[in-house]
């Protein structure tokens, strides 16, 4: 709703819920403990794939492209030297995962995504016309402004007015 977290917490703790002090959550909290790799494996079938730079050139094989996020930067294992390598784009179908060098490279940064499967809070907005809003894309990150259209009946486009990093 429009309550900030701050004032949740206040009151689950007013009414004594031991979750009022719980470290928040930034990763996949609905499997648990459990390994996440073997977690995904269950569901999607993987073979090993390989990183590319974006001209299309190998740098060494992977896990599979299932197993890999926009953005992410730990457990790629890619070494040499330069700045520390992030995946930018991946080719589910050709089982690619991109890369870059540094965490501000162009390629990180988009203005537009495509959504599906829509869940609003609230009444829908008409999205017949352009829908003007704020919008993001990660937990941590301040709300943007944005326009949304309607692509199809089961597709958006959020089209921001700055780049936002590393869309997924």
């Amino acid at each position: 709703g429009s309550y900030p977290k701050s004032t949740i917490r206040k009151i689950a703790k007013d009414h004594h819920l031991i979750t009022h002090d719980k470290k928040d959550s930034t990763g996949i909290c609905f499997i648990g403990k459990r390994n996440f790799k073997e977690f995904i494996q269950q569901y999607i079938p993987s073979e090993k794939g390989g990183f590319y730079t974006l001209d299309d050139t190998f740098i060494q094989e992977n896990d599979g492209s299932p197993f890999y996020t926009i953005g992410q930067r730990k457990g790629l294992n890619i070494g040499g030297e330069g700045k520390a390598w992030y995946v930018v784009d991946k080719d589910n179908k050709a089982n690619k995962v991109y890369v870059v060098q540094g965490d501000t490279h162009p390629a990180l940064y988009d203005t537009t995504l495509l959504a599906n499967e829509i869940s609003w809070v609230g009444k829908p907005p008409d999205l017949d016309t352009a829908y003007k809003c704020t919008a993001k894309i990660r937990y941590r990150r301040t709300a943007q402004k944005c326009l949304i259209t309607r692509i199809s009946k089961e597709i958006i486009k959020v089209k921001f007015l700055l780049p936002q990093r590393a869309i997924t």
